[in-house]
């Protein structure tokens, strides 16, 4: 069974939020990790960009 932390927000499709002062952390859960398969694909904002 996987650990759910408490400083951590969780969605229901596994994916995970920490804040860390201004800026946030996002993950994925052990679960999402033990049931998917290798990452293929990653979008990420520009160098510089805030949302």
């Amino acid at each position: 069974m996987s650990k759910v932390a408490p400083e951590l927000y969780y969605s229901k499709e596994d994916e995970w939020l920490r804040v860390e002062g201004d800026e946030a952390v996002i993950g994925i859960s052990d679960y999402a990790q033990d049931s998917l398969s290798d990452i293929v694909f990653l979008e990420l904002p520009a160098a510089g960009d805030t949302f």
